[in-house]
């Protein structure tokens, strides 16, 4: 579903229960529309998601983790300023709108007390986080400015008084409409989506299914029906992630238009984490590393462009014989040639004197015709070694960018920069940023899993990380995977005899890790350590093994998602 009104109400009473009476320590803005307030409340840190983008806008409780940017936005320190310090006296949703207000207080620089507003507005590409001054009613600052050329209805800039989006009128508030009417509206009404969409504030297209659905199945008694749906919502909330053909759905109960395949959640924060973390992560990299990607598309064409233009001469070094034949039967038969001719037929004693048709040039003599055609045998086996060395370049670099291409599938905000470091070291694109070439940065690490059993499983999510893992840290014995004959991640037990469950398992996040992350009976090669060697001068991630075994499985994000939370739980 959406977040909609229904979902903002559950989520306000989730983060109440959570934030209200804490102190906020920390104000972060990772990205241009998302904010991190680190909250401290009963003795524990709690990290408030403020997300307005477009597509995957929400608020929660998140145990994602963020990369910050090394100067913050001018909206955070504004942020920072009036907020940090603040103690928080309540969340609260605007009637049913996916509007939330965070109130909280703080003594300003001359030590009165100011009551200050957060307020997040999630409404697609208009959502906006905008801090107001409660007493004066005017925005202090906010995460995008709107001005009059923008927005005729209202302004969003710093000094302008906040005035609220506008709203739908003759619309009742699902959690506060009167028995009376509600019986009304149910009973007069012919119930579509839109039905209800129209006559009750803040209900997605998902949840206004739902209800008619329910409605449907007792049409004698709507008002129970109706009201048993909301007092579920309420007292029975059980966070649901529910798969229909592939998709995914989040709810706050198991939405029975939705079918039983699904899985429940301690918390809708817990909910939307598992629902965005891949969604809004892959976001994220196609926004801040597109031109990365479109430079590495590039590449990649380039090369296989190449690649076919050196198998092409390859090729015709296959030929280079014809050419020296046909310079022996002119320089044998000169007598023959006359100045001027373009094409000759000669007999070819190589092939038991069958006829044989020979190009020439009209400028040049029979004899220069002749060296010509020794010329062009000499070049081409000179050649061959030369052409072969290349094609074996331009294989290693095809596989290599494709490599990179497939990380970049896989990799979160936060592995951009290390592929881009990479990348500018292995001189495939340039340093733009000379500040930033000097400046030495902690390198990524490996992501843990962790099997079944309790055996420790390291991925590497990029070519340094792969080369690390595999030449440094793992140990001679440990057992390393990858899919076979494609570009993916390296992955390591790190225990010498594993279980045939952990090694299936191993097997696959080395499959979901890959190109063929949704493919069926994917090979994995997996061999010990030992027999896995980097030969001299190959690019990053690349190695030779023997001695391998090879297992057939079928990654799924669910397995993958269990051995994930097995290690962080641990």
């Amino acid at each position: 579903m959406s977040f909609d009104g229904v979902f903002t109400h559950l989520m306000v009473q989730e983060l109440n229960q959570v934030l209200e009476g804490g102190r906020i320590s920390k104000i972060h803005q990772p990205y241009d529309n998302e904010l991190i307030l680190i909250i401290r409340n009963q003795g524990k840190n709690h990290k408030l998601l403020l997300s307005v983008h477009p597509t995957y806008a929400r608020v929660q409780l998140t145990e994602m983790v963020y990369q910050n940017p090394a100067v913050p936005p001018n909206f955070c320190m504004t942020l920072r300023k009036h907020m940090e310090g603040a103690l928080i006296q309540s969340l609260e949703q605007i009637e049913n709108d996916r509007i939330i207000h965070l109130h909280f207080t703080k003594r300003n620089e001359l030590g009165d007390l100011e009551n200050l507003v957060l307020i997040i507005e999630l409404m697609g590409r208009h959502s906006s986080i905008i801090l107001v001054n409660q007493q004066e009613e005017k925005i202090l600052d906010c995460i995008k400015h709107i001005g009059p050329s923008q927005n005729s209805y209202r302004l969003l800039l710093p000094g302008a008084t906040y005035q609220r989006p506008p709203v739908q009128e003759n619309q009742w508030n699902p959690w506060q409409v009167p028995k009376e009417k509600l019986f009304e509206i149910l009973s007069t009404s012919e119930w579509q989506p839109q039905t209800i969409q129209q006559h009750f504030q803040g209900i997605g297209k998902l949840t206004a299914k739902e209800l008619i659905e329910r409605l449907n199945q007792s049409p004698q008694d709507k008002l129970t029906t109706w009201l048993n749906f909301f007092n579920q919502l309420t007292t029975q909330l059980q966070p649901t992630l529910t798969s229909v053909n592939q998709k995914e759905f989040f709810t706050p109960i198991p939405y029975v238009s939705l079918g039983n395949e699904y899985q429940n959640f301690s918390s809708l924060s817990q909910l939307l984490d598992n629902f965005y973390e891949g969604k809004a992560e892959k976001e994220r990299v196609k926004q801040q590393g597109s031109q990365l990607i479109r430079q590495i598309q590039t590449n990649y064409k380039k090369t296989v462009n190449k690649l076919k233009k050196l198998e092409k001469e390859l090729n015709e070094t296959e030929n280079a014989e014809i050419y020296r034949q046909k310079g022996e039967l002119l320089t044998t038969y000169l007598h023959l040639v006359e100045k001027g001719t373009k094409e000759i037929t000669l007999e070819n004693y190589y092939e038991e004197n069958q006829p044989i048709h020979i190009q020439l040039r009209e400028d040049l003599s029979p004899s220069q015709n002749a060296q010509k055609y020794f010329h062009k045998y000499a070049k081409l086996k000179n050649g061959v070694k030369k052409i072969q060395k290349q094609l074996e370049e331009t294989k290693q670099e095809k596989y290599y960018l494709e490599s990179v291409l497939s990380q970049l599938e896989i990799a979160s905000p936060m592995d951009l920069e290390v592929i881009r470091e990479e990348l500018i070291e292995e001189k495939i694109i340039r340093n733009r940023n000379k500040q930033a070439k000097h400046k030495k940065k902690k390198p990524s690490q490996p992501e843990k899993y962790l099997s079944s059993d309790g055996t420790s499983i390291l991925v590497g999510k990029n070519n340094l990380q792969n080369d690390k893992l595999t030449l440094k840290t793992a140990r001679k014995t440990d057992i390393w995977l990858h899919a076979k004959d494609i570009p993916g991640s390296h992955v390591i037990i790190e225990h010498a005899s594993p279980s045939n469950e952990t090694l299936e398992e191993a097997a696959i996040l080395a499959a979901y890790f890959s190109k063929y992350q949704l493919s069926n009976k994917v090979p994995v090669d997996y061999v010990s350590v030992k027999h896995v060697k980097k030969p001299n001068g190959a690019k990053p991630g690349f190695v030779i093994y023997d001695n391998q075994q090879t297992l057939f499985v079928t990654p799924t994000k669910k397995i993958v998602e269990n051995l994930r939370n097995n290690a962080k739980s641990s």
